[in-house]
């Protein structure tokens, strides 16, 4: 006979969590486990622009109770594994279903003109299937780009822009620098982008 061994302590802190203990929730979820959430956050789709974002939106996802049966997610927990690693799966879950409904969305389809050439870039085939998402940086001066970037509140995108447009990196490079497929690339770029973006337009508005 097969004994499978229980981990108690991790089943008594998701009892805590379920019990919305506020100092379990917060050592926990928010700071033991923030190093689980950022990989996945890092190198897996999602539509949060922030780490912290998704980190609530897991909180929401595993702890709010269902409207159909008044449960949680968490409550399925029996111990069998560490309670991070059913995070973990929770996690990996939760981005895979982000990821199939951002695909079931319409597709802006690039229109081809009949004298565009065949032997078109692998950058310019990107943006058929991600769109245009490169910033126009014409118009504004190294100092200024560089007073922008310092005022996101990621520090993840930040970097992002200044590789790409001020170190004038590739995709690819840029990708690779971050540690980050592509993939999940160009989707934090776009984000990156709009937060960029918000920045520029509120100091313009203050000009």
């Amino acid at each position: 006979m097969i004994v499978k061994k229980i981990f108690t302590q991790d089943l008594q802190i998701a009892k805590s969590l379920i019990s919305k203990d506020g100092q379990v929730t917060h050592k926990y979820f928010y700071q033991q486990c923030y190093p689980l959430f950022k990989s996945i956050f890092d190198n897996y789709y999602t539509d949060c622009a922030t780490c912290k974002e998704f980190i609530d939106e897991i909180y929401v996802v595993v702890l709010a109770p269902s409207k159909t049966t008044g449960r949680c997610q968490m409550e399925n927990f029996r111990g069998e594994s560490t309670l991070t690693s059913w995070l973990k799966a929770a996690c990996l879950f939760y981005c895979y279903r982000q990821f199939e409904q951002k695909k079931r969305l319409p597709k802006h389809e690039q229109i081809f003109h009949a004298t565009q050439k065949c032997n078109e870039t692998e950058s310019d085939r990107t943006d058929t299937i991600y769109g245009s998402i490169e910033i126009d940086f014409s118009n504004i001066n190294r100092h200024d780009v560089l007073a922008i970037i310092n005022q996101m509140p990621n520090r993840r995108y930040s970097e992002l822009i200044r590789l790409r447009y001020l170190e004038l990196k590739t995709n690819e490079e840029t990708a690779k620098e971050l540690g980050m497929s592509m993939e999940n690339y160009y989707n934090k770029h776009k984000l990156a982008k709009e937060q960029y973006e918000r920045i520029f337009r509120k100091e313009v508005g203050h000009a």
